[in-house]
């Protein structure tokens, strides 16, 4: 008779394997004992991984909160649990206990080019060459995400609209700011400035993608492309 090897998740039946299952229906489609046999990763010579999970949530209850209160000594009292696979377990739930504590991300809304320029100025005010971010909003003109789209010297930098654009279906976006900076201290927008606003503008309208504004930082103060109605 060949050695006993432990049994691990690897040696399921695919339909039993939880990650196969979270990949393909969701986390939600996995119970609490699944979850705990993810942490866990293999069972011993004499029981699964999903086994021994299934002792340990018995011993708590079936109860995540008093699963919540066990040491690593408690767990260690359970046969098959060494300390990595304790470890992981109170790691996890000190995780969700931190989860809880936590205030849900408040994402910044946008209603002005004030708020704009307080936003992007942290990032770009004081950089010696230029730099173009992009500002993705949510229907709601709140930030979804910001991204840096190029970088050039002193004079000026290159962007790519299908850059931009790309980013704006990546995340679902409803509109788009533009954004960058003027080394020189002259807010005044240049040709190019103008251009690529424009350009910009209609290939998003094509997108049904908005564009909100452009906002040039220099040194401490702002220019707004929408505040000066050129977007109009």
């Amino acid at each position: 008779m060949g050695k006993y090897q432990k049994l691990s998740i690897k040696n399921w039946a695919v339909e039993d394997r939880p990650r196969e299952r979270l990949l393909s229906k969701g986390i939600q489609s996995l119970s609490n004992t699944d979850l705990v046999a993810l942490l866990i990763g293999s069972g011993t010579k004499e029981i699964s991984a999903v086994e021994l999970a299934r002792r340990i949530l018995v011993k708590a209850d079936n109860n995540l909160n008093m699963l919540g209160k066990f040491s690593v000594d408690d767990l260690l009292k359970q046969k098959g649990v060494g300390k990595a696979k304790a470890i992981s377990i109170i790691a996890a739930l000190e995780l969700g206990r931190r989860r809880k504590l936590s205030k849900a991300l408040e994402r910044p809304k946008i209603t002005s080019s004030k708020d704009v320029y307080d936003i992007i100025f942290p990032l770009i005010s004081d950089l010696q060459h230029e730099e173009f971010w992009i500002l993705l909003l949510n229907r709601s003109n709140k930030i979804i995400d910001k991204n840096k789209i190029s970088q050039g010297g002193v004079a000026g930098t290159v962007i790519d609209v299908r850059i931009i654009l790309r980013n704006a279906i990546e995340k679902l976006a409803s509109s788009v700011i533009l954004c960058h900076n003027h080394p020189s201290g002259n807010l005044e927008p240049s040709k190019a400035d103008i251009g690529i606003t424009r350009k910009l503008k209609d290939a998003a309208e094509v997108m049904d993608i908005k564009l909100l504004d452009h906002i040039i930082v220099a040194d401490n103060s702002y220019f707004s492309f929408l505040d000066e109605g050129i977007l109009c």
